[in-house]
């Protein structure tokens, strides 16, 4: 299941993002979306996680978490 994160810290890493949703189950991809021309975190990523369950309790878990000093949303990522 691919999850959408959204109000990262813009010093938030991939390692750490990474970190955290491996506490809930195997994590198969973690991107944070960077721009362009300053290099610098937009404020979000995805996490792609195989398991649904584990994804899931991931989700429920850190939604509304405090990660960084900013308020964490995570949800369902939908299809380009």
């Amino acid at each position: 299941m691919n999850l959408l994160i959204r109000n990262l810290s813009r010093l938030t890493t991939e390692t750490e993002l990474r970190e955290l949703f491996e506490a809930y189950g195997s994590v198969q991809s973690c991107t944070i979306v960077m721009n362009k021309g300053t290099n610098l975190s937009k404020g979000f990523g995805f996490v792609d996680m195989p398991k649904a369950g584990e994804a899931k309790a991931a989700m429920q878990s850190l939604n509304n978490e405090e990660i960084s000093g900013n308020k964490i949303r995570v949800k369902k990522a939908e299809p380009k």
